[in-house]
């Protein structure tokens, strides 16, 4: 039987230089007694500490899930594989296949036509004047390579992403989740935190130069955090927006650094932050409620967020980008793209399909 676990890897430090890469050690986090914590709202988060797996909507079907270790191992890149066959029997039983969801209604793919119907059908609301932005994702169906362990797939991501932040998780109720997220959330410890608006998306090559519809989706994104900031802190600073790359894709990000006003108000900041109109839209409620009533397939844990949560040590939360949920018989990849008024079918498409390279990559589906 499965235990509910998490292992991860955060972001490679330094770095900024190149050719310079320090590698960060793997943490592996196990609940050997019980099940995670349950949780049905983001200030339930005050005053607890564990690995936070949080959908894009809360339900009771898909809850806020705390993985409450009774055992934390840290282990340096370099010894990992002197331990690996003890790490696989200890989070996996010795089983490779998870029985955990029946597969989707939906074909395989949800494929180019589902797409197209959902476009305009956002689309509209963008043209009307009812959203200013709204994200559209999908979710692309493929079947399960039962020669390639999850554990294979976690180990293959951290050394293809340095720059991204590297999970494997699983509960019963969330199932197994591999994600290879640029984006944070929420990072810091005591009153010293940061957030990052990552919005804008373009493949990679040296000669970025941004058009004005990524321009502004990123402001949008840089402009939200810092009106739900202001609620907390009353000393933030902000840099950006820069270009930052991940994988194949660069992206806008700023960064705000600010000290927290009310260390006991974390899960009400967590409240205010997710979803930002990075994986949601604006005005956010409305878009937020259109999003679950329109897209072709739920997003389950895509788009919410995860990662070690200990507010007076140190806690990262990332929000669950680039990532696919792994299955008995298939993996869900899921990716998403902003859009605006002026946004173009095609091109979105596009970057969609670029996204869900990042997962593709793992093991040859490309």
């Amino acid at each position: 039987m499965m235990r509910s676990f998490a292992i991860y890897r955060l972001p490679q430090q330094g770095g900024k230089e190149e050719g310079i890469r320090l590698d960060r050690p793997y943490v592996l986090m196990i609940q050997h007694e019980g099940q995670p914590r349950s949780l049905r709202s983001f200030t339930e988060l005050n005053g607890r500490k564990g690995f936070v797996v949080a959908p894009f909507a809360v339900t009771t079907e898909q809850p806020i899930l705390l993985i409450e270790p009774n055992e934390v191992r840290t282990v340096e890149r370099g010894a990992w594989y002197e331990h690996r066959s003890e790490i696989e029997e200890s989070v996996f039983g010795g089983l490779q296949t998870i029985s955990i969801s029946s597969p989707s209604a939906f074909s395989a793919s949800l494929g180019r036509q589902r797409y197209h119907i959902d476009f305009s059908n956002f689309h509209s609301h963008l043209i009307n004047g009812e959203f200013r932005k709204i994200v559209l994702s999908r979710c692309l169906h493929e079947e399960r390579r039962e020669e390639v362990t999850p554990l294979t797939l976690f180990e293959r991501a951290c050394e293809l992403y340095p720059r991204m932040f590297i999970s494997l998780v699983y509960t019963p109720l969330s199932g197994l989740w591999l994600m290879a997220t640029p984006e944070i959330l929420l990072e810091g410890s005591g009153r010293q935190w940061c957030t990052i608006a990552l919005a804008g998306t373009m493949r990679y090559r040296e000669d970025v130069k941004w058009d004005i519809k990524n321009i502004q989706e990123q402001r949008y994104v840089a402009t939200y955090l810092m009106e739900c900031l202001e609620h907390f802190s009353h000393q933030i600073e902000e840099e950006g927006p820069y270009t930052t790359r991940a994988a194949n894709l660069v992206h806008l990000r700023s960064d705000f650094n600010f000290v927290l006003d009310d260390v006991r108000r974390i899960g009400e900041l967590i409240r205010a932050l997710h979803p930002t109109p990075a994986v949601c839209g604006l005005p956010k409620q409305l878009t937020f409620d259109f999003i679950r009533r329109n897209e072709s397939e739920p997003r389950r844990y895509y788009s919410g967020f995860s990662g070690p949560f200990n507010p007076e040590e140190e806690t990262h939360l990332y929000v669950s980008l680039r990532c696919m949920q792994i299955l008995e018989d298939h993996y869900r990849l899921y990716a998403g793209g902003g859009l605006l008024r002026d946004s173009v079918e095609e091109q979105e498409w596009e970057e969609t399909e670029a996204k869900l390279e990042t997962m593709k990559n793992l093991f040859g589906m490309q």
